[in-house]
């Protein structure tokens, strides 16, 4: 859908709107720390139900235990072989029908985005992969998620360039694929879609501009506005990159996790690891169930958006200066001690 003037005015009216709330202080920031080296990690999913989380990491995957441990996932034949320098974010699905195709999303199977191709590959729960979804040729997929909520009819949902602007793909759990938003701001990284808590957003697919510094909400219909100002740095490999939204029963006792890639040459160069931010630490700065978390590619500075009413933002994280995060924020609920 292309954007129109009407679009524009609900974009600049909502940015008018939104309440900015710079209120943690210096002493309650956390900070991001690497916890375990993963050469080229570029993103990780949520937990199956065997307790742990996939990372993606020069083309090939792993399955990572939150306490640290990592080993191979879907090697050999039938398994999954990606590009070692494409950034090949991932999803995780749960059990989801899909109403209006008469199918199901199989639980624990990965969804991961192929730049060359481009389009969509599944490896199942057991690590056998297989093409699923393609995409217009010359398009740049660049951002992958599920709807869990249920507004895009719990699909799974993929943002494309190239150019100036997105295209938001809604694909159903046999491969089917239609176009939900054209024409909506460049986004990319660490999508998601917001949990119904979470104002007039909830619902929503929430997509940071990394250019701009906004986070943008982009609806069912396809049409889209600026939820908050993220008051961060902007620009490219610079601005607001991953997100992730505190699930429900998330504590002290709970970790998020992010994956900060190796970038040589480049002035945040990452540390080739998975950060790791205790919940302990979150809490402290005033993070809650249902918010957003977002963190720039540039340094992992992170902030909470809380959206009721109205939105506020507080400037909860930071990480190692040459941290050089891509991909989701992923949470843990509880982890084990070691």
């Amino acid at each position: 859908m292309a954007r129109t003037p009407m679009a524009g005015r609900a974009l600049a009216v909502a940015s008018a709107l939104v309440a900015l709330a710079f209120r943690t202080s210096e002493a309650q920031i956390a900070h991001w720390q690497p916890f375990v080296v993963v050469p080229g990690v570029v993103d990780l999913t949520g937990t199956r139900r065997d307790g742990s989380l996939t990372v993606t990491a020069a083309g090939q995957l792993f399955l990572f235990d939150p306490g640290g441990t990592l080993r191979p996932f879907a090697r050999g034949p039938g398994g999954y072989a990606g590009s070692p320098g494409a950034e090949a974010y991932v999803a995780l699905a749960h059990r989801r029908r899909v109403p209006a195709r008469n199918c199901t999303f199989r639980r624990d199977d990965v969804y991961a985005l192929d730049v060359a191709a481009p389009g969509v590959v599944v490896i199942t729960a057991g690590g056998e992969a297989r093409p699923f979804a393609a995409l217009p040729v010359g398009t740049f997929p660049n951002g992958i998620t599920f709807d869990d909520v249920g507004r895009f009819g719990h699909r799974l949902l993929v943002t494309a360039g190239p150019g100036a602007t997105t295209r938001v793909y809604a694909i159903d759990c046999g491969g089917r694929t239609r176009t939900v938003a054209d024409g909506a701001p460049r986004l990319e990284g660490g999508i998601a879609v917001a949990p119904r808590s979470f104002g007039r957003y909830g619902g929503q697919l929430i997509a940071p501009d990394e250019i701009s510094g906004r986070i943008v909400a982009i609806d069912h219909r396809g049409g889209f506005r600026t939820v908050v100002e993220s008051g961060l740095a902007t620009g490219q490999d610079l601005g607001v990159e991953s997100t992730g939204f505190v699930p429900r029963g998330f504590g002290r006792r709970g970790a998020a996790y992010l994956a900060d890639r190796g970038t040589p040459g480049n002035p945040h160069p990452g540390t080739d690891s998975i950060l790791r931010l205790g919940g302990e630490a979150l809490l402290a700065g005033g993070v809650r169930a249902g918010d957003l978390v977002v963190a720039t590619e540039g340094g992992a500075d992170t902030i909470a958006v809380r959206c009721r009413r109205s939105c506020t933002v507080r400037r909860v994280a930071d990480g190692p200066a040459v941290a050089h995060p891509e991909g989701h924020i992923v949470f843990v609920r509880r982890v084990a001690a070691p």
